[in-house]
């Protein structure tokens, strides 16, 4: 029990039904062919539904007590745990509703909970009127339900054309629930359920809301009885019902009534068509395959039981209620008598057969034709339903076909009532009264059925028998066949009674003949046989002649009547003067001559709308001149009536563009609409005079609306420039004036006597205004005032109307007043949702009101441009400024308001919402009107929700549909969905515009945001949480979301996909908005999980919408970069890590197995990988089916083939024509474009042009053709690159954002490499479209840069288990992979991804350069990055110095096997070069020429495929194809761009970079020996002396110690420019020393010839005033070279090179070096009193004065000083060190650079005061004191270095173990900001890089210390050795260097002797005897035990593996050795 007292949350009353009712859709009505079995499914659950059909579960005392006590005790909730306490109000308002609708309790609860939770669909209801409508919607649906399912039944009527299945399930279900009385049940119900009482007991209990509420719980209960109504009628079309059946039917009838207006209403409309469905025989005429078989179904052909009863019952003369429905069925029953006693084998029948007469007879005197006129075709659904018109046309045409002697009585009826009345007339006797009418209302049954045809059936020819055989097969009889065949025996019947009536007609029945005749003629064909007719009566061999006029059914008696009236009331005309058109009963028409002129015009309307060829005949008719005649009428004094339909003659044949031209100027010369005043004319005439006069005081204004409706035809058919020239101003503008201003603007103020005429007269007008300003075009020249000539003088012309018209549109004019006023007043209006009369013509008045403003809005732009040119003197302003106005009734600006309001009325009233949407869409782009609809939209609650519920319920619309090729001719229930569809895109376009205005805006309101507070303060809710409204966003998510869970995807994706995509881009756009990103992706992610739903079934392919799918996938994937970007920011691992399973897995999903499965499963997958081997079980991963998706190929139309225009000119025209489009594509205006070709052609001169012009025609037609199609690729290729781009969005941040860690990195590389397979395959291929190439390279680029990252970390990560005390890199550092002796039968390829996809790769990338050819430079710039990012992965990864890899021998190292690097090096070099010249030609071109960039990129690219060039063929190639002159001599170019960039304010920096970058590739050149000299072959470095830049050193500012105290800007300041130009320089000369080695002496001397060019420069640099790090840098690199180049023995060659020369230039050069020599002298002894300032302590005393916590710049700013200071110390000690060496041969002849004096050393260790003033004054020869001191100082580095090293080294083994601390300080170097985001594993990645960096930097320091260490020793010993063992002190007069024994070499002692004695002339400077005692003295106390063992210890732990092994310890020994030899 308890489980059946469980409440279902979706209302058993509602939800199961709506489920059923969405079942049937889908299945009958949308075909899905899934929705079959489905159907099955539910059709056998619910079939007691069906069968009980309304039945309501009953009330139970339990269900009362359980629902009492719910508010303490709870209920139980199906499908949830635990109970729910309710409400007491619930509880209250339940049992409400369960006495209201006899409802169980439980039921009653259910209702209002669901209501409760559909309550925001209903904005404004509460739940209780929500449950009312829930009640009734579940009654609809399963009427609904029920009546499609029978339609679908098999049966005689019709067929669905569906599948054999499912109709054999409907039928067989169907059959089953008639079995059990379903129509019983239906007629039970639909004489119990009533509009009026169900409202009644609602009204009772308050369950009746707002006037919206009661509009639809009426029409759901209409609906229900509507619907139960019409399962009885489709069943018995389909198939009859049984004999019982039958008769409840007629029972049911006998009892109805009748409208209170005479109408039946369409319940019982339906119900009587059953009934006369019953007795339908006709089809069996129809010789159907299955006659047969529905014979043998067919009661009244098998039961004679059924004939008897029925026969009884309708004989019974019991009268019903409606003795006119009993009439109908009676003559139902005798055709179908009739139509049996025909069919062959029915003899047994005859009995009833024969009393077909009598029942006929019976019906007819009971008025049959009338009632049938009257209250059945009279009904408001009767033209609804097609098969109510073909019944009733059966039962006539059987009528007419069967009972031909009935019909023959009727008319000989006829003719005695006629005669009857002729001679009481005659008498002057009253007619008798008691004359029958049968035929009259036979007629005017006919004229009435067949005058509309909504369906075009153009049943009426069944009553034309075509009398000569047909030309076209196309206008033919209703049956089918062969035009000559002849017509049907049923056909000729019915022709004949047409033919025949006409004969010799009595007066009564003339006009009802005509009536008759004029539905006949509705349709183009029927009018073409009724024109003949009319035609052939009328000719004198007409068959009977009626007096002189032939037939007075005929063209020629009815025009000569015409006539004879015009001549006989004009001579009745008063003069001009005399009161005008006062109806006076002169000799005019009496009613009856009225009456029959009326009907002939209307005859003749209708034959003349419909029927081309007869305007034609008619008009061009010599003797009839119809349009002439009427004219003159129209001028006579008749009554309006007449006029009007005279009018709405001329209209008709105005549709004619021909007849259209004449009519206009007949107008204008009758001045029926006066336009020209005679002189002397006192009063005005035409129809104004009548509207004012005549019509307004009858308060009836037929005339004025057939005036309107005549313009209203005439405009669009042919439109008159020049009207009435010659008489006044030419033009249309008095129409106009009197169009608007008399009949618009008064329209309201008018009496009417029947309302609904003031909304007609309102309509027609505003028609014509709409076509007017529709059809105009804003030109120049309307801008102009025209003049023209008139009688004798210039008068301006009158403007086109459009024009007038946007004039009055764009002022605040009484036009637009009351066009807004009107918008008001219709709005207002249906917001009562009641009916009024005219309320069709309003809303179709407000319609074109709605058009006016749209148009306006389109044409306004160009409008006011073109006003603006003209200076025209008029003002405007813009429609959108207008409509902010106030408005003068309400005193607010509620304009736009009353506008949106139409929004909401979107089911009820489709166009109006669209006419809406369209105008709010376009005055939204402007952002500052934004913020002020946002104020008047939200300023009242009310209004503000209903605008909100309009925008949502047009978006929510269920019936809309994309039409992909909408046709004109639409059915109208398609052309309302194609509205609601346009509706919604308008909507979504005018979100999209707004979202892109700054907030608030109005999308923020629409779709939910916060507006009063800051937009990212928003938390969206599901609509009815926490009062959340249901809003645009809530829409929009579902439609997107609808199907997603069934297979095939999103619905709308397929349906509607331009809807779709606009769908997605608003998603999109909420997503990338910073404002709205944060609370649109939370909601998204939270409540929908939106991105995940929608990602599984992505592609979207379907190749008729291919655009738009494109589109789809790019909003789409844009969104899901964000949302992957987003979460791996905030950490949200699990969504991260959900998205990219679904996107790279390429194990289709499957449920987990079991464990010992699993592992098996993994472990064969991993290999499976490695080996490629496609197992069955893999699915393609989705990022790459995505990518399949996108066709790379594309379609090109043909080229245009002209006769007749020139190509050229056209293209140029087409170019003209093409402009920006919303998206942004640029494409051709076709409309434009149409309009420019059309003029182009009009403008032809000459008869030949007006033969030529079809053809000219079709030419246009054929260019249009082709740039619609261009149009079409234009925006195809915009799709698949934003498809592309989007997709190459998401792979960049799936690859950068996402943490690593989630993607394994085998995975990773393998999901790489087959996105860079896939993505060059489709690029590589011949089709594929060369748009495309800039965003694939970008793609390749980032995956190619990706792939080399991947493959160099897993470089990184050892394969073994690192041997305890070895570093974990030493594995790497041979690069073997053989780890421990375990493991080595595992040998990989180069990476996971093994070395021959890596080579595939790289031919890919190079195939796709050549492919590029000589353009697409751009798209080369990437792939050159991506081919510098695929070589990078052969590079071997900085590997830490551990100073272990030298213990190796060198055969050790020979021998090596070759590693994995050099392996895949080598194969890339082979592949490289099996290209050949070819790709050298490209990459050496660019390298050379171009944008700045490729030329970076392209000489990065030779740099690196130079230095693995093993073969030295691109070397080769470079200078023997003179490539690497050019890039030499192109230096003298960048010279002078690179002395612009000294300024303080450069230009770009560009050129910076390219001679960077260019220096760079020289350098490395340079490092190949023959690289070398080539380069010197090619004078680079008389190149580099002559650039002048180098001689620009700007003068640094001294910015304190290092020169770092501003912070760091992007552009260097002019110094740092200058460095950056100066030092790649100074590397060039150094590396070119060093590597030509056979042409050192020449290397050495251009590089001096380069230092005496920039001789300044030099010195400035040697003065070194500030040290900072690129002081030092310069400095280092300087004296590098100097200690290579400026060598007494390349002096000495220099000298011999140019011995040549004369002695002159010889001395000069001398001279010059000398200076030279001097320079760099001096400036050694200035770099060693530099270096005593920055030795030791001090300096890092002074690295301690800056920021204790220094940024990461700052201390590898620290390393790079502290490097290049030891550097500069050793190139010092370097040159020292040669000069000694080069200068003295012999130990006697030490060349003695430094004084015997070691004060300096001792002076250093005490304590100093000041240490910025230098302590050796730079002209004094520095002491050998500072030699000590750089040992000892050097010495105790060694140590601190030493310690640093290993304790990196250690960090580096056991980086996991460091604190947390440490590790962010170590990244903190590397990486400044944002250490906090990343993950654990990059920041270890990050510390390992900054420790390897730490690591070399010392080992590169314990180098240099060690060298130094060494050359000071060297020195050291050398001096000693001289001042102790060999110097003669100073009493003997010597010079200190001259010495005993002469120099062997003159020429060494020329160049050199000078330059000694430069400083030693000073006497200060001798060396005496005390010096050299003291000497002595302090050396031995300097040179201490101490220093020794320091010394000895270095040579231990450094030396032995790195350098001359023991060369200190021998240094060592001889320096004791001589210290003690001296002592003694």
């Amino acid at each position: 029990m308890a489980a059946l007292l469980a409440v279902n949350s979706a209302a058993s009353l509602w939800g199961p039904y709506k489920d059923i009712w969405q079942t049937v859709v889908n299945g009958i009505w949308k075909r899905q062919p899934e929705a079959i079995h489905l159907l099955d499914q539910v059709l056998k659950k619910h079939k007691p539904d069906f069968i009980s059909l309304y039945r309501n579960p009953p009330k139970n005392v339990q269900q009362h007590e359980k629902i009492q006590k719910a508010s303490t005790e709870g209920v139980a909730i199906q499908g949830q745990q635990g109970t729910r306490l309710l409400p007491e109000q619930l509880i209250r308002e339940a049992f409400i509703l369960s006495d209201l609708f006899d409802i169980g309790e439980l039921a009653a609860v259910e209702l209002l909970l669901a209501g409760e939770h559909q309550q925001p669909h209903f904005p404004g209801l509460t739940r209780g009127l929500v449950a009312v409508l829930l009640y009734w919607d579940g009654k609809r649906c399963i009427a609904n339900s029920l009546r499609a399912l029978i339609q679908s039944r098999r049966g005689k009527t019709w067929t669905l054309e569906l599948s054999t299945e499912l109709v054999s399930m409907t039928t067989r279900f169907t059959d089953e629930l008639m079995e059990q009385g379903l129509t019983q049940k239906i007629l039970n119900l639909v004489s119990h359920i009533n509009v009026n009482s169900e409202f009644e007991k609602l009204q009772r209990e308050r369950g009746l809301g707002s006037e919206k509420h009661r509009k639809e719980v009426s029409d759901l209960i209409k609906e229900c009885r509507q619907s139960l109504a019409e399962s009885l009628f489709v069943w018995t079309c389909q198939s009859p019902l049984s004999r019982d059946d039958t008769l409840i039917l007629i029972s049911y009838l006998e009892k109805v009534t009748v409208e209170a207006d005479g109408l039946l209403d369409c319940v019982n409309l339906s119900l009587l068509m059953a009934l006369l469905y019953c007795f339908d025989v006709s089809f069996l005429e129809q010789s159907t395959e299955d006659r047969e078989d529905l014979m043998h179904q067919l009661p009244l052909l098998t039961e004679r039981q059924y004939i008897a009863t029925i026969h009884t019952r309708l004989q019974d003369s019991q009268p019903w209620k409606l003795p006119g429905l009993q009439a109908t069925v009676r003559l139902a029953w005798a055709l179908a008598l009739r139509g049996i006693s025909q069919l062959s084998d029915v003899t047994a029948l005859a009995e009833f057969t024969e009393a077909d007469e009598a029942m006929a007879e019976l019906a007819i005197s009971d008025d049959v034709f009338l009632f049938l006129t009257e209250s059945v075709v009279g009904s408001e659904n009767f033209y609804q339903e097609e098969f109510y018109i073909r019944k009733i046309h059966n039962l006539i045409t059987d009528f007419l076909a069967l009972m031909p002697m009935k019909v023959k009585q009727l008319r000989n009826r006829a003719d005695e009532d006629a005669r009857m009345i002729h001679m009481s007339m005659q008498m002057g006797n009253e007619p008798p009264i008691s004359l029958r009418r049968d035929l009259e209302h036979l007629m005017l049954l006919i004229a009435e059925l067949y005058r509309k045809d909504p369906f075009n059936l153009e049943l009426a020819l069944e009553y034309w028998c075509p009398s000569e055989p047909l030309q076209s097969s196309t206008i033919m009889g209703s049956y089918l066949g062969v035009a000559h065949q002849r017509p049907p025996q049923r056909q000729v019947v019915l022709s004949k009674f047409v033919r025949q009536m006409g004969d010799l007609l009595p007066s009564t029945i003339y006009i009802p003949y005509l009536k008759m005749l004029r539905g006949l003629a509705s349709g183009p064909q029927c009018a073409h046989y009724c024109f003949s007719l009319l035609k052939v009566n009328g000719s004198s061999h007409a068959e009977n002649i009626q007096g002189t006029g032939g037939s007075p059914v005929s063209w020629e008696h009815f025009f000569r009547s015409l006539m004879l009236y015009h001549e006989h009331l004009r001579k009745d005309l008063p003069s001009a003067d005399s009161v005008q058109y006062r109806h006076l009963p002169l000799r005019g028409i009496t009613q009856k001559e009225q009456d029959g002129l009326i009907s002939f015009l209307q005859l003749t309307t209708t034959i003349v709308k419909w029927s081309e060829n007869a305007r034609l005949a008619l008009c061009e008719h010599p003797q009839w001149t119809p349009v002439v005649v009427i004219l003159g009428l129209l001028q006579c004094s008749i009554p309006p009536i007449l006029k009007a339909e005279l009018l709405g003659t001329l209209t008709a044949f105005g549709k004619s563009p021909e007849i259209a031209a004449s009519l206009w100027q007949s107008l204008e010369y009758a001045q029926i609409l006066q336009t020209v005043r005679a002189p002397g004319q006192r009063q005005a005439t035409g129809i104004e005079v009548e509207l004012n006069e005549v019509e307004s005081r009858c308060e009836e204004y037929p005339l004025t609306r057939a005036f309107c409706q005549l313009i209203s035809t005439l405009v669009e058919s042919s439109f008159p420039s020049n009207l009435g020239a010659g008489l006044r101003p030419p033009g249309f503008d008095p129409y106009l004036q009197f169009l608007r201003d008399t009949v618009f603007l008064r329209f309201r103020t008018r009496a009417y006597r029947i309302a609904a005429e003031k909304w007609e007269v309102a309509e027609v007008v505003l028609e014509v205004f709409y076509k007017l300003l529709r059809d105009y075009e804003p030109q120049l020249e309307d801008f102009a005032d025209q003049y023209v000539e008139l009688q004798g003088e210039e008068i301006i012309a009158h403007k086109p109307p459009g024009f007038s018209l946007m004039y009055h549109l764009l002022n605040e004019s009484p036009m637009l007043e009351l066009s807004l006023s009107l918008l008001e007043e219709g709005v207002k209006q249906l917001d009562t949702y009641a009916p009024f009369p005219g309320k069709m013509h309003l809303e179709k008045a407000v319609q074109y009101c709605l058009a006016l403003l749209n148009l306006t809005l389109q044409k306004e732009n160009l409008f006011m441009d073109l006003l603006r040119e003209s200076h025209l003197s008029l003002i405007v302003t813009p429609l959108e400024q207008l409509l902010q106005g106030i408005n003068p009734r309400t005193k607010k600006a509620d304009n736009v308001v009353n506008i949106a309001r139409y929004l909401y009325h979107g089911n009820s009233n489709p166009e109006l919402a669209f006419e809406s949407a369209k105008i709010l869409c376009c005055i939204s782009c402007n952002s500052n009107i934004q913020i002020k609809l946002v104020g008047d939209f939200t300023h009242d609650q009310s209004i503000s929700q209903k605008l909100m519920a309009g925008f949502v319920e047009c978006l929510d619309n269920e019936d809309a549909e994309e039409l992909i090729n909408p046709e004109d001719d639409l059915e109208s229930e398609k052309k309302q969905s194609r509205i609601h569809h346009e509706t919604k895109i308008h909507i979504l376009n005018l979100l999209i515009t707004s979202l892109e205005c700054s907030p608030p805006n109005l999308a923020l309101y629409f779709l939910g945001y916060e507006l009063k507070k800051p937009v990212s303060t928003t938390n969206l809710q599901d609509p009815g949480v926490l009062g959340c409204p249901r809003t645009c966003l809530h829409a929009i998510l579902n439609i997107l979301e609808k199907g997603t869970e069934t297979r095939t995807g999103p619905t709308a994706v397929q349906e509607s996909p331009h809807l779709a995509e606009l769908c997605y881009q608003v998603i999109y756009q909420l997503c990338a908005c910073s404002d709205t990103s944060g609370p649109t992706m939370r909601y998204l992610r939270t409540s929908q999980d939106f991105l995940f739903s929608q990602l599984q079934h992505l592609p979207f392919s379907i190749k008729e919408h291919e655009i738009s799918a494109l589109n789809q996938m790019s909003w789409l994937m844009k969104t899901a970069s964000i949302e992957l970007r987003v979460t791996s920011l905030n950490r949200q691992r699990s969504h991260t890590q959900r998205l990219l399973h679904l996107l790279l897995d390429d194990m289709p999903v499957k449920p987990y197995l079991a464990d010992g499965e699993g592992g098996m499963e993994d472990e064969s997958r991993s290999i499976s990988a490695f080996l490629h081997i496609d197992t069955a079980s893999k699915v393609r991963r989705k990022i790459l089916s995505i990518l399949d998706s996108i066709d790379f190929s594309q379609e090109i139309p043909e080229p245009l083939q002209l006769d007749f225009f020139d190509r050229a000119q056209v293209e140029q025209v087409i170019a003209n024509c093409e402009h920006k489009n919303a998206r942004g594509q640029v494409i051709c205006n076709v409309k434009y474009l149409h309009r420019v070709l059309v003029a182009e052609v009009n403008a032809l001169p000459g008869m030949a042009a007006i033969g030529q012009r079809p053809l000219l025609m079709e030419e246009i037609n054929t260019i249009l053709q082709y740039v619609v199609e261009r149009n079409k690729l234009l925006q195809c290729l915009h799709a698949k690159r934003h498809a592309l781009e989007s997709w190459r969005q998401l792979v960049e941040i799936i690859l950068t954002a996402c943490p690593q860690d989630l993607i394994q990195a085998e995975d990773r590389q393998l999901v790489i490499r087959d996105l860079l397979q896939d993505v060059h395959d489709k690029i590589l291929d011949d089709d594929a479209a060369q748009e495309l190439m800039p965003v694939v390279a970008g793609a390749v680029f980032t995956l190619t840069a990706h792939l080399s990252q991947s493959v160099r970390t897993e470089q990184k990560r050892p394969l073994a288990v690192p041997v305890p005390g070895h570093s974990q890199y030493v594995l790497m550092l041979d690069g073997s992979f053989t780890s421990s002796p375990g493991s080595e039968g595992i040998s990989v390829g180069f990476a996971s991804i093994g070395d021959s996809s890596l080579h595939i790769i790289l031919k890919k990338l190079l195939d796709f350069i050549l492919k590029t050819g000589g353009g697409f430079q751009r798209v080369r710039t990437h792939l050159y990055g991506s081919l510098l990012y695929y070589l990078q992965i052969a590079q071997r990864p900085d590997e830490p110095d551990t100073l272990e890899a030298a213990k190796k021998t060198m055969w050790e190292r020979l021998t090596a096997p070759e590693d994995a690097f050099s392996k895949l090096q080598r194969e890339n070099m082979a592949i490289i070069e099996s290209y050949g010249a070819a790709l050298m030609e490209v990459v050496c071109r660019d390298a050379c020429d171009g944008h700045e960039i490729g030329r970076m990129l392209a000489l990065a690219l030779l740099d690196r495929i130079v230095s693995v060039d093993k073969q030295q063929q691109w070397l080769l190639y470079l200078s023997n194809s003179g490539y690497l002159k050019v890039l030499v001599d192109s230096l003298a170019d960048d010279d002078f761009t690179l002395q612009s960039l000294l300024t303080p304010q450069p230009p770009l920096l560009k050129a910076l970079y390219t001679y960077e970058s260019k220096m760079a590739f020289l350098t490395r050149v340079a490092k190949i020996q023959q690289g070398a000299l080539e380069l010197l072959r090619s004078g680079v470095i008389v190149r580099l002396a002559q650039c002048q830049v180098y001689d620009m050193r700007p003068e640094t500012h001294h910015q304190g110690m290092f020169g770092m105290r501003d912070p760091p800007v992007f552009i260097p300041a002019p110094v740092e420019r200058y460095r950056q130009i100066l030092l790649p320089a100074l590397q060039l000369c150094q590396v070119i020393l060093t590597s030509s080695m056979a042409q050192h002496l020449q290397a050495a001397g251009q590089v001096l010839q380069f230092l005496i060019s920039h001789s300044d420069t030099i010195q400035a640099i040697l003065r070194c005033q500030d040290v900072s790090a690129g002081s030092l840098q310069e400095l280092a690199f300087l004296t590098g070279i100097i200690s290579k180049a400026a060598l007494p023995g390349v002096l000495g060659e220099f000298d011999i090179d140019i011995n040549e020369g004369t002695q002159m230039e010889l001395q000069g050069h001398i001279g010059r070096f000398q200076t030279l020599t001097k320079v760099c002298f001096l400036s050694q002894r200035q770099c060693l009193g530099l270096l005593s300032r920055f030795g030791g302590s001090d300096r890092l005393n002074q690295f301690k004065l800056q920021d204790d916590n220094a940024e990461g710049d700052r201390v590898s700013k620290r390393d790079e000083i502290e490097l290049a200071m030891q550097q500069i110390c050793a190139n010092v000690m370097e040159y020292c060190q040669s000069l000694m060496l080069q200068c003295a041969p012999t130990f006697q002849h030490t060349v003695c650079l430094f004084t015997p004096s070691l004060s300096e050393s001792t002076n250093r260790d005490g304590p100093r005061q000041d240490t910025q003033a230098p302590v050796v004054p730079y002209w004094r020869l520095p002491g050998l004191g500072i030699i000590v001191y750089l040992l000892k100082q050097n010495a105790n580095d060694f140590f601190s270095y030493y310690d640093s090293h290993r304790q990196n080294v250690n960090k580096l083994q056991n980086v996991e173990q460091l604190p947390p601390d440490e590790i962010k300080e170590l990244c903190q170097s590397v990486m400044p900001a944002g250490v906090d985001k990343i993950s654990t594993a990059q920041k270890y990645v990050l510390a390992r890089r900054r420790l390897v960096k730490l690591i070399n930097n010392r080992a590169k320091l314990l180098s240099l210390c060690s060298y130094i260490i060494e050359t000071c020793l060297f020195i050291l010993w050398r001096h000693l050795e001289y001042y102790l063992l060999h110097c003669t002190p100073t009493d003997s007069q010597d010079s200190l260097l001259a010495s005993r024994t002469p120099f062997k070499s003159r020429r060494l002692q020329d160049s050199f002797s000078l330059e000694p004695n430069l400083d030693f002339r000073n006497g200060k400077n001798r060396v005496s005897q005390h010096d050299l005692d003291q000497l002595q003295i302090e050396a031995t106390n300097s040179f201490g035990e101490s220093l020794q063992k320091k010394l000895l210890d270095i040579e231990g732990l450094y030396s032995k593996v790195r350098s001359r092994y023991t060369f200190i310890q021998a240094l060592v020994r001889r320096i004791r050795g001589l210290l003690r030899v001296s002592r003694t």
